[in-house]
């Protein structure tokens, strides 16, 4: 009986055939068996895949195996991580150097890129990491790559305005929907199994004072709102500001500034927590333990008075000041 496997099989597929790491290639057969047809024709290669998973995922847990060194595992550092990715010679390069003090090779011939190349942007009073990559295309992914868009905070997709955009949108959305990088309706943040999956994705439409006409709106059409899409030019101090600025926002931080009681507030070095946090969790970040010690909590900031008493579950807002008092 035929297997009738489906595009979504044969993509997982190549994702599992493409993948180093143990954890790539056990996320690539989890998603071949969600996505391969339940039928006689498929029992031997479900159970095929089903042995394979069991084997991968108990020489993860074997000890005294072997480590090698990741070259593309890279620490993450600063407020939040970006990691751009694009196709040769798109602008990534000239993006990193520009927002960072990091060495990059920038270059206009392809692949001068070969290897991470982290840099720390400056936005305001916080950092955030910016990584440049080797460039992907239809023929050709570095093996290992995969991973540090995994485990990134923010994508930066770079598209340039100057050529062809349908070119380079192939490609780079064939590598996000094939590995599951990409966070929509159909791929949440994480897998049933806690894996760790999709990442918000900013689409950087670069070289803008040299666009093609109508380039711009062909961008923002075939992303088709799955994404946020900006326009840039490293040749503009504005569109330079804007991106830091955009940045910051989709990486969902804010700046929670500390205030030890009868003193002045550490207003150079905030504290950087997701939106959403509270209080407790301020307290938390400050120190686990202390924080169940926590007794009351004074703020200045968006929507209160100057030194408000507040709860531990009170929403922080971005550049909130807060005293604490423990017991």
């Amino acid at each position: 009986m035929p297997a009738n496997l489906t595009p979504e099989y044969h993509k997982a597929d190549k994702w599992f055939r493409s993948a180093v790491t143990n954890e790539e290639k056990i996320l690539a057969l989890e998603q071949m068996l969600a996505v391969c047809p339940k039928h006689k024709g498929t029992d031997h290669l479900r159970a095929d895949l089903r042995k394979k998973l069991s084997r991968l995922k108990e020489h993860g847990q074997s000890k005294g195996s072997v480590k090698h060194v990741d070259v593309f595992h890279v620490v993450q550092s600063g407020a939040g991580q970006v990691v751009l990715l694009g196709v040769p010679n798109c602008g990534k390069s000239s993006i990193v150097a520009e927002l960072t003090n990091a060495h990059v090779n920038v270059a206009d011939f392809p692949f001068a890129t070969g290897a991470p190349v982290p840099g720390m942007m400056q936005f305001e009073d916080i950092q955030i990491q910016v990584v440049d990559m080797p460039p992907i295309t239809a023929e050709h992914i570095a093996p290992g790559q995969v991973g540090t868009y995994r485990n990134c905070d923010l994508i930066g997709l770079v598209i340039d305005l100057s050529v062809d955009v349908d070119k380079q949108f192939e490609p780079l959305m064939d590598f996000l929907e094939s590995r599951r990088l990409l966070i929509d309706k159909a791929n949440p943040a994480t897998d049933e199994h806690g894996n760790s999956l999709g990442r918000k994705v900013l689409c950087i439409c670069a070289k803008a004072d040299a666009a093609r006409s109508g380039a711009f709106e062909k961008v923002k059409a075939i992303s088709d709102s799955r994404f946020d899409c900006l326009e840039f030019s490293i040749l503009e101090d504005d569109s330079i500001a804007q991106l830091r600025k955009k940045v910051f926002e989709e990486l969902k931080i804010i700046r929670v500034y500390s205030k030890p009681p009868g003193k002045r507030a550490d207003m150079t070095d905030p504290f950087t927590l997701p939106v959403g946090s509270t209080v407790m969790d301020l307290a938390k970040t400050i120190h686990r333990e202390l924080a169940e010690k926590l007794k009351t909590a004074r703020i200045w900031g968006s929507g209160v008075y100057d030194g408000q008493n507040c709860h531990r579950t009170h929403v922080l807002n971005d550049k909130d000041v807060i005293e604490l008092h423990f017991g």
